[in-house]
């Protein structure tokens, strides 16, 4: 994979901000096999790549996934373009100017793909997270689902934002059903299914173990009543922990649907 640490200024966020974009790119293998066939080689591509947009939980950075898990390696055998930010403890909400909700919902997008071999196509757009970013999947594909093929949503803490709502301090004119209509999981949902709109294909995973584990279940039968496409795995030896979400972000990969030109040529190599 080719690693790049961007740094550029928000209009949503109004300053500065760090995102890491990784691009499949040849490996030495495919170079000696260019080699032996005398073939040129070239990092000129004339498709663009799908996308994963993953989002960290709280108290990490756009470095954990990358730190933590394969999901580098995963992405580069099956040829898909990764991006992650560092969203703070925001639960990708919007916190005074700190709107990471549309940073993430719309600007991210638009800014990698004007400046990277990334699809702008619905269908090779994926988005996932864990824990806090678990609950900041569901709300951004669930505020705008035509805009995603498919969500992974891993341990989520789904009473996250609603209860840093319904706990903090009321400001003056503010309205909190409306605040909980927009963050909300379960409201969420339930607006998708009344606008009729299509739900992105679902992944949804959590550890026996895990304290979200009851909620998380709730929230896989909700969806479900709602007519969701809902794909449920648990684990029953682990709990909130990366050994986990290591493991669930590659069969997170293997079931996303895929239309793209790279679709079914996986590689290997080192």
């Amino acid at each position: 994979m080719a690693s790049f640490e961007v740094n550029f200024t928000s209009y949503t966020l109004k300053r500065d901000v760090e995102i890491t974009v990784v691009i499949p790119s040849m490996t030495i293998l495919e170079v000696f096999e260019d080699d032996a066939e005398k073939k040129q080689s070239s990092h000129i591509r004339g498709e663009k790549y799908p996308v994963l947009y993953l989002l960290h939980g709280y108290a990490n950075n756009r470095r954990s996934w990358l730190n933590y898990t394969s999901v580098m390696r995963y992405a580069e055998e099956r040829r898909i373009a990764l991006v992650t930010l560092s969203a703070e403890n925001s639960s990708y909400s919007k916190i005074g100017q700190n709107d990471f909700k549309s940073f993430v919902a719309h600007e991210l997008p638009e800014f990698v793909s004007s400046m990277f071999p990334i699809s702008e196509r619905p269908e090779d757009t994926y988005i996932a997270g864990l824990s806090m970013g678990g609950s900041g999947t569901v709300v951004t594909a669930f505020t705008d689902p035509e805009r995603f093929c498919a969500m992974g949503v891993l341990s989520p803490g789904l009473r996250v934002i609603t209860e840093r709502i319904l706990q903090r301090p009321v400001e003056e004119g503010e309205d909190v059903e409306y605040l909980l209509d927009e963050y909300d999981p379960f409201r969420l949902a339930a607006k998708v299914a009344k606008e009729g709109k299509k739900f992105p294909k679902i992944y949804l995973a959590c550890g026996c173990k895990d304290k979200n584990y009851p909620i998380d279940v709730r929230f896989r039968e909700y969806l479900k009543e709602l007519g969701a496409d809902v794909t449920w795995d648990e684990a029953p030896e682990y709990a909130h922990e990366w050994p986990f979400w290591d493991m669930e972000i590659k069969k997170f990969l293997d079931f996303i649907p895929r239309t793209d030109y790279y679709a079914g040529l996986e590689k290997t190599g080192v």
